[in-house]
């Protein structure tokens, strides 16, 4: 018995694993994309600032909507204030 069935090329392979590649992408959300996932508590993050060191000057930190409302961070999961600290503080370069 012979079947009718072509070999995938190459093109069709790259094809198929860039669109799968993207799903996951399009499911979700940009604010959930954004959100760390590291407990507060095991970043010590605390609702005031170190020094001039806050979260609004952070590379992680990712602005509420407003200026001055409370963001998300790429690493610590939950609300961040703009004026908090953790210690995984990181510049933002200039």
């Amino acid at each position: 018995m012979t079947e009718n069935v072509k070999p995938a090329t190459r093109r069709m392979l790259l094809i198929g694993a860039a669109t799968l590649a993207g799903l996951p992408i399009l499911a979700e959300p940009r604010r959930a994309r954004a959100a760390g996932t590291l407990p507060k508590a095991n970043a010590k993050y605390q609702d005031h600032p170190n020094g001039a060191n806050k979260c609004d000057t952070c590379t992680y930190y990712v602005p509420g909507p407003k200026p001055g409302a409370a963001g998300t961070c790429k690493v610590v999961a939950g609300s961040i204030a703009p004026n908090a600290w953790c210690i995984l503080f990181a510049p933002k370069p200039h």
